[in-house]
């Protein structure tokens, strides 16, 4: 495991189709071009002898690192001190905008900020998850590493024409690069390493690199500039939205749920998967988080995206329904499963997992994710247009005569089809959000129809769904086990936060899932979820309880909860999917929903709180 960097030791950077990680020691060891879900170049997190990677670092002496981001912007410095210097490499990656691109350039640009320093620089790719070899062609302006499939990386120095210094030492090591920079106070130079083009190496003037430095600068203070969020915790909630912004694919609009795969949910165990792509289910926080901080342009794009996957789907049979649970990032679903055996996973957590074989699950509660973001955005002044309307309508028809069967979940167990409450509490919200559009826009519906099979969804949950035992509501139909996917109920308007049987699974919830201020999914002792192992808190579920809590009127509960849990991020306010009894952070890195659920919270309890302060 000292092998390994911690997952919470790395910052993200990106270029709106693609993203980097880059460890606090300075190295690049994820990234996958030309897309979020294309093979990955450099994927040491998984692998540190055979992913690849791409380090700077000091080359002598012990030293300490700092890590943080330029002020209002996607640009990490990380900060290197010594006794004989400090220096800093900034990295970053030149925004490429909404037309697809196969041309995506990684700039690391080393500086001396004191004293004198020598960097290590090592450059080793791994193409195709590590499955491709490749050759080095080195020249006097740089190298190309060319795989054998004609796919290559290459490295342009940023100096000026007549300064050697750059490389002190060039050497091809096997199928790696290895130089080093010697600068003194107030001296700067870098690469570039650009994925596509024309594979040719040149040099970069430092005044080119400057002129594309500050131009990034401007496009994210700009883009962050947009940002209407006035309210408490604004630094963090503006990193979060810099963070989702990271994770969007630019030229579709969706927003994957982690740019990374098969990082651990336990250290060890086998709950690794692929996240690098996009989530039906994340369309109502991401709607819902976009729209209440005034991105518009971005919750747009991501409605244009969903419709276009109802439309798609619409009318086809299948035992999973018209829609899918999850997309690639262009819309194609095409999300086989396969283990890379090659690979020993993050600290030996194998199987390495890329793919998703959880994308032909039954999952219920996405009709209603889907109609509850449709519906706020039309609220926000969205609306639907006649063919994604008359698309939904096929949904619907469909959701009408299929609600009430067992499906896997929103959790994508691997137990089995269990008939789980929240999928009929969002199917509720599907037939609710469905009748009260049809309404506000005089669209041809069968509301008839759509009122019987709500109303039906409604007594089933609170018969069946409601556990005498538990005093709570439960997981699924016959058990008493308790989920905090449940915590939502009162959000969605299915339940009011003051009713006394909503009062008394929050109150049966916090007793059983609520540790601290951290929350669990579930037990899976209780539940088995037919995979091997345990987990840690969900972050996202915490962020859930601090929006249900000051629904409930507790803020101070809320706020304590949410001020607890910052303190769980990373040095640069990121979280991952989930965090272990010992503080550190578990899972694919950032995550999404994470940062969109505590967008949510954040609006949620700034706004209660303001309403008790009046």
């Amino acid at each position: 495991m000292d092998d390994y960097p911690l997952i919470e030791d790395h910052g993200l950077i990106g270029d709106l189709q693609t993203a980097a990680l880059v460890s606090t020691d300075g190295a690049v060891d994820w990234f996958c071009a030309p897309r979020f879900d294309s093979p990955s170049v450099f994927g040491g997190l998984l692998d540190k002898d055979a992913g690849g990677h791409c380090t700077v670092r000091p080359r002598h002496g012990a030293y300490a690192t700092k890590q943080l981001y330029l002020p209002d912007t996607a640009i990490l410095v990380t900060r290197y001190m010594t006794e004989a210097g400090a220096g800093e490499v900034h990295d970053f990656m030149p925004v490429t905008g909404t037309t697809v691109t196969d041309r995506h350039r990684l700039v690391r640009m080393v500086r001396c900020v004191r004293g004198r320093m020598t960097f290590e620089v090592e450059i080793a790719p791994r193409f195709d998850y590590g499955r491709r070899p490749h050759r080095v062609h080195i020249t006097t302006h740089g190298a190309t590493f060319e795989a054998d499939d004609g796919t290559h990386l290459t490295v342009h120095p940023i100096r000026e024409p007549d300064d050697e210094r750059l490389i002190d030492v060039l050497a091809d090591r096997r199928d790696a690069l290895h130089f080093t920079m010697t600068l003194e106070a107030g001296q700067e130079r870098g690469l570039v390493l650009e994925w596509g083009g024309d594979g040719t190496p040149r040099t970069i003037r430092l005044a080119e690199y400057t002129e594309e430095f500050h131009e990034t600068v401007r496009y994210w203070r700009s883009w962050l500039h947009q940002s209407r969020y006035t309210g408490r915790w604004r630094e963090t909630v503006e990193r979060s939205a810099i963070t989702l912004k990271l994770m969007t694919f630019a030229p579709t609009g969706a927003v994957v749920a982690a740019p990374t795969a098969a990082l651990p949910e336990q250290l060890g165990g086998e709950r690794n998967w692929d996240y690098r792509f996009t989530w039906i289910r994340d369309a109502s926080f991401s709607v819902y988080a976009l729209l209440g901080l005034g991105f518009t342009e971005e919750a747009q794009a991501f409605i244009q995206w969903l419709t276009d996957r109802v439309r798609e789907r619409a009318g086809r049979d299948s035992t999973t329904g018209p829609l899918n649970i999850m997309y690639r990032v262009d819309g194609s679903s095409d999300l086989d499963e396969q283990t890379l055996d090659h690979w020993a996973g993050y600290a030996g957590s194998a199987p390495v997992r890329i793919g998703n074989g959880a994308a032909g699950q039954l999952q219920l509660d996405i009709y209603g994710e889907a109609l509850d973001s449709i519906y706020f955005a039309h609220r926000h002044g969205h609306p639907m247009g006649h063919h994604g309307w008359t698309a939904l309508l096929t949904n619907l028809d469909w959701l009408v005569d299929h609600w009430d069967q067992a499906e896997e979940g929103l959790w994508e167990t691997r137990g089995g089809r269990q008939d789980f409450t929240y999928g009929r509490v969002m199917s509720w919200v599907a037939f609710d959000r469905a009748l009260r559009l049809a309404d506000a826009n005089g669209r041809p519906a069968d509301p008839a129809r759509w009122r019987r099979a709500r109303d039906a969804c409604y007594r089933q949950v609170m018969t069946k769904g409601w556990s005498e035992t538990r005093q709570g509501f439960v997981q699924h139909y016959g058990s008493d086990v308790l989920d905090s996917s449940l915590l939502r109920m009162a959000t969605v308007g299915f339940i009011t936060p003051q009713d006394p049987l909503w009062t008394s699974t929050l109150a049966a919830m916090e007793e059983e899932l609520v540790s601290d201020s951290l929350v669990y999914r579930y037990d899976p002792e209780a539940s088995p979820d037919g995979l091997a192992g345990s987990e840690g808190t969900f972050s996202l579920c915490t962020f859930m309880y601090v929006d249900a809590l000051a629904r409930a009127g507790r803020t101070d509960r809320a706020r304590l909860v949410f001020e607890k849990m910052m303190g769980y991020a990373n040095h640069l306010g990121l979280y991952s999917e989930e965090i272990a009894p010992t503080g550190r952070q578990l899972g694919n890195f950032p995550q999404a929903f994470t940062h969109l659920a505590l967008v949510d919270a954040a609006l949620t309890l700034n706004a209660a709180l303001d309403r008790g302060r009046d």
